[in-house]
C-alpha cells in the first residue's frame, strides 16, 4: 500500500515518512503538487482486468450562479491519508477490484485545475463503476478534507456535497 503525504517540493527522489508495500494494490496521496491522471492509470492497469474506471473532479468558474475564482482545499494529512487508505481498501475488497489509486489535491487551487483523481481496475466493468462512485462518495462524507470558495466578492468554506 502505498500511502503519502507529497510536499510541495522535495530534494529527495524518496519521501522522509515510510511507504507501504505497493503489492497490495493501493496507491493514496494527498499532494501539494499537480495530479497525474497517466501516473495514476499506469498504477491500476493490469492485463487481468478488463474494467478501468477513473474520475477526475476538476475545479469550475461556476457554482450556484457565482462565478469562481479559484479553490483552496485545506486537510489534517494523517488523518486525511488514513480515511482515504480505509476508503481505497474497502473498495478494493467490497467491489472486487485489483487496484485503486486515490490522490487529492492541497493547496490553491486554479480554474481548470485538477484536484482529485480516482482510478480502479477489475477484471469487469461494473464493478469498476460502482467501485469509483463509492469512492468519491465516501471520500466526500469522511475525509478531513476542507474546501475553501474565493470569489470576486470575497471567500468561504464550502460543505462537502453542495
Amino acid at each position: 500500500m502505498r500511502s503519502a503525504l507529497k510536499p510541495a517540493t522535495s530534494s529527495s527522489s524518496s519521501p522522509p515518512w515510510p511507504v507501504a508495500d505497493p503489492n497490495d494494490h493501493i496507491d493514496v496521496q494527498l499532494s501539494a503538487t499537480a495530479l497525474s491522471l497517466q501516473v495514476c492509470r499506469d498504477f491500476v492497469v493490469h492485463p487481468s482486468c478488463g474494467g478501468l474506471c477513473f474520475f477526475e473532479g476538476t475545479i469550475r468558474d461556476l457554482n450556484l450562479g457565482a462565478t469562481v475564482t479559484h479553490l483552496e482545499f485545506e486537510a489534517y494529512a494523517p488523518m486525511a491519508v488514513k480515511e482515504m487508505t480505509k476508503i481505497a481498501v474497502a473498495a478494493r475488497n467490497d467491489f472486487g477490484l485489483h487496484a485503486v489509486a486515490l490522490h487529492h489535491r492541497t493547496g490553491d487551487l486554479a480554474i481548470g485545475e485538477t484536484a482529485v483523481i480516482i482510478a480502479v481496475s477489475s477484471v469487469h466493468r461494473k464493478p469498476a463503476f460502482e467501485g469509483c462512485e463509492f469512492i468519491i462518495d465516501e471520500l466526500k462524507k469522511t475525509v478531513p478534507i476542507w474546501k475553501r470558495e474565493y470569489r470576486a466578492d470575497g471567500s468561504h468554506w464550502l460543505n462537502a456535497h453542495p
